[in-house]
């Protein structure tokens, strides 16, 4: 991607043509390696100046400067890179120049990112470099769909992503490995091996030496290869890269490396060995390259000496305009965590037009309408494709979208997540379903630290505008494991917006809302409701995300719902009507954004008395955040505290009976609702 000179090593006979390509790209690959050692250098350096230039830790890749740049001498500008924390090197070979990486580490408004991501989260999707993580193996379900998005497109572009061998540990790239394979996605899986996961010997956690070996049980080829040669990764990964543009699918390549410093700048090694030590500077890229470009008779000591010299002197130059460089405006801290104005890409061709449909049918409906709108909309989860959904969401979708647009995927949430996030990041619009949303916690990750991140860190200028479809609550049978109400924990999260519908025709406005939004969105179905008919809209423009729904009207005072706590707060309206109590119904249908303005109309039409009703557990649920909002802005309007009607602090059980003793009903709403005009007295 560098523009180096791609050639092998001479050999007899092969003329001067082949020398003159040999010398000058493995002077070229000492170069870039000594630059990225010097970096690392200078980069440490500021962190132990007093006071220090960057704040934090920050992970070196000394010994492994070797693997970006002989990858980098196979790639084109249509592959892509995905990073470990320890990926300054990748950084650099791959679209970031020195000087927005080193402001960036240093947080200066001119990095990269402009502060956002410091040392271990630099991202600039839109240079190729979908960017470091610094959660350990979570690069890789996103690189699964960076190559998804890629195999969709045909450009037959490349996706390769670094672990370490730590990572090689965690469940995510497991997941990730079995999704790229399943799809025969392009992804080159890049084991940088140097022996430690984080501060332990990683001979003690795996009890054998080549973990190329694993690539076997995934059913894709693995090859273990010296790390230490920019020539050899050249090769191995044009290799790799060859078979992946074939549609072969994905491999793995271990690259043996060493680390010469610590796990991070502030590591002080107590419990390495100076042996080990010892070891690893033996297997130094930079000093065998140098040895063999000098024994070669290609370069001499002082011709290295003045390479070395000059990546010096510009290190020091970019040094010196990072220590004046700005630091960010602090009033542009809370910039970029989604976007406000909506930026529609999925229009329904179809006239509006009435049906009458069921919750889940009005589902189905409007997926129907977003994969016909848009070849960029893809519907993916398990059981999905062939079987249509457990709960026949997806029914004849695959049917009559083909294979490449509705897919059923491994049982792995992670890689189900992950992968929408990189496909989003690419251009496309993922719709993926969780079953259960019980099941969205084996794969938080992928929501919070990933999905939710990518506007923020790269100030808007990339974003993964992807639908999580998922439901809740109890049902007759369901145990804890499968009922639970999680949309407390989305909304705590900036940059996820959340919807609950609480009827078919929002299953289908809503559903369609967030296909069309810029951010990522969790919608939040709800499975009680799913046979629940009523004449829907379908067709014509996607509404924007965000916004109230009134239900009823009443000036006694207002009932405030979502989800399933709808219906029962409709059902307790109409029981108070009866005893002359006039009460609203609000459903606030989006958590995030949350509508302040339709709760400030509630507490005004509602003659200052609120009953806020939902499912969820009552504490930390949004109704105790609700409550808050309210007593805080709105106070003096009140005329008696507000009362909560949720399932109390318990696990849910399976037994009907049960659950009944637990759940919010009409009945306990209609006793929260009288408690709040009585105690108007003792409230004033």
């Amino acid at each position: 991607m560098n523009g180096y000179v791609a050639g092998d090593r001479a050999v007899a006979g092969g003329g001067a043509g082949v020398v003159s390509h040999w010398r000058d790209t493995s002077i070229e690959f000492y170069r870039r390696i000594h630059f990225i050692r010097a970096f690392e250098q200078r980069v440490w350096d500021l962190s132990a100046e007093k006071p220090p230039l960057l704040a934090g830790s920050t992970h070196l890749c000394a010994g492994q400067e070797a693997v970006p740049v002989g990858a980098a001498a196979a790639l084109e500008e249509r592959d892509r890179v995905v990073a470990t924390y320890r990926g300054h090197g990748w950084a650099l070979e791959f679209g970031v120049t020195p000087y927005e990486l080193l402001a960036e580490i240093c947080h200066k408004a001119d990095g990269i990112n402009g502060g956002r991501a410091g040392s271990p989260l630099v991202m600039a999707p839109r240079s190729g470099f979908i960017g470091e993580n610094s959660i350990v193996g979570a690069g890789c379900p996103v690189a699964t769909g960076v190559a998804m998005a890629q195999q969709h497109r045909g450009d037959g572009g490349v996706t390769v992503v670094t672990i370490g061998d730590g990572a090689t540990s965690q469940g995510s790239v497991h997941e990730a490995m079995v999704f790229a394979v399943s799809r025969k996605l392009p992804v080159i899986f890049v084991i940088e091996h140097n022996g430690w996961s984080e501060m332990t010997p990683t001979e003690r956690i795996i009890p054998f030496d080549s973990l190329a070996r694993r690539a076997q049980a995934y059913g894709m080829p693995g090859q273990t290869i010296d790390g230490a040669d920019p020539m050899v990764v050249r090769d191995a990964m044009q290799a790799a890269v060859e078979r992946a543009r074939r549609g072969e699918g994905p491999i793995l390549l271990e690259c043996r490396v060493s680390r010469l410093w610590g796990h991070y700048n502030r590591d002080i090694e107590h419990y390495r060995s100076k042996a080990d030590k010892a070891v690893a500077a033996g297997l130094d890229p930079l000093t065998l390259l140098g040895e063999q470009l000098i024994s070669d008779g290609i370069c001499t000591v002082d011709e290295l000496a003045g390479l070395r010299a000059r990546n010096d002197h510009e290190i020091d130059d970019l040094t010196e305009r990072v220590r004046g460089a700005a630091d960010p405006d602090p009033r542009s801290a809370r910039r970029h965590i989604v976007q406000e104005a909506v930026r529609v890409k999925v229009r329904s061709a179809a006239a509006v037009e009435a049906r009458e449909l069921t919750y889940i049918q009005a589902v189905n409906e409007a997926m129907r309408d977003a994969l016909s709108a848009s070849p960029d909309v893809v519907v993916y989860g398990e059981d999905c494709g062939g079987a249509g959904g457990i709960f026949a969401a997806t029914r004849y979708l695959q049917r009559d979208f083909g294979p490449a647009r509705v897919f059923d995927t491994p049982i792995a949430e992670s890689a189900i997540l992950g992968s929408a996030v990189g496909a989003a990041m690419e251009g496309m619009r993922p719709v993926v379903e969780i079953m259960w949303a019980d099941f969205m916690l084996v794969a938080l990750d992928q929501i919070v630290n990933q999905a939710a991140n990518v506007r923020y860190v790269t100030g808007g200028a990339c974003s993964a505008p992807m639908v999580i479809r998922t439901q809740h609550g109890a049902t007759p049978g369901s145990c804890a494991q499968h009922s639970q109400c999680l949309e407390a924990l989305l909304c705590h999260v900036p940059g996820l917006k959340v919807g609950l519908p609480a009827d078919a025709q929002d299953a289908y406005s809503m559903l369609i809302a967030a296909i069309a939004d810029p951010d990522p969105t969790v919608i939040i179905e709800a499975r009680a409701l799913y046979q629940e008919k009523m004449m829907v809209e379908v067709g014509g423009s996607p509404e924007p995300v965000g916004g109230a729904r009134w239900r009823r009207s009443g000036g006694d005072l207002t009932l405030v719902a979502w989800s399933t706590a709808v219906p029962l707060a409709l059902k307790a309206a109409e029981m108070l009507a009866e005893t002359g109590v006039d009460a609203g119904v609000l459903d606030l249908r989006w958590l995030s954004p949350i509508d302040d303005e339709a709760i400030a109309k509630a507490v005004v039409r509602g003659g200052g008395r609120i009953v806020i009703v939902h499912e969820a557990n009552r504490t930390g649920g949004m109704g105790a955040e609700i409550a808050s909002r309210i007593m805080e802005r709105h106070w003096s309007e009140m005329k008696s505290p507000v009362e909560r009607v949720a399932a109390p602090d318990t696990r849910m059980p399976a037994s009907p009976v049960l659950q009944a003793a637990l759940l919010p009903s009409p009945e306990k709403i209609v006793e929260a609702a009288l408690r709040s005009i009585q105690k108007e007295g003792e409230y004033a």
